[in-house]
């Protein structure tokens, strides 16, 4: 975990928000733990808030529709999945015994589900300016480059 933390610049003061991010349900119901849906919930409106707040005030001249757009081409299970990848957050996972035969360290789902839920443990364990501080440096060059495109379907 203290490699994880040098990666994502930032240490936990409660470090049960991080083991919980990255505990799998299927490890959880296993091991009666705690796993992080729950902060995958809120990890969703954290992720949301900050992107669409990020975009309202550098993006002025876009209208409702092309930021809803952005914010949907980089708020998607590919992207959170890289951002996962980037970090390695899938060796750091505690899963259940079927994931683990089955790749799903790999799986975008589940480390897409569980960058969704490290970025609420940051929030709850730090607030969200260092949610904010921890998140934006990965998206900004996404959210320029998609904003780049213009109006095409996203």
């Amino acid at each position: 975990m203290e490699r994880l933390q040098e990666k994502l610049g930032y240490r936990f003061r409660d470090r049960t928000l991080l083991t919980t991010a990255l505990t799998h349900p299927s490890f959880g119901s296993d091991h009666h733990v705690a796993h992080y849906q729950r902060l995958e919930f809120l990890g969703d409106s954290v992720l949301s808030v900050i992107v669409s707040d990020y975009i309202y005030r550098n993006y002025a001249d876009f209208d409702e529709g092309d930021l809803t757009k952005i914010r949907a081409s980089v708020v998607c299970e590919n992207s959170l999945a890289a951002l996962a990848a980037r970090l390695e957050l899938g060796s750091y996972m505690y899963l259940g015994h079927g994931e683990i035969v089955t790749h799903g360290r790999n799986r975008k789902s589940i480390v897409a589900d569980a960058f969704e839920a490290l970025l609420a443990a940051i929030y709850l364990d730090g607030g969200i300016e260092r949610a904010r501080a921890f998140l934006l440096p990965m998206l900004e060059t996404a959210i320029a480059e998609s904003a780049s495109r213009g109006s095409e379907d996203y």
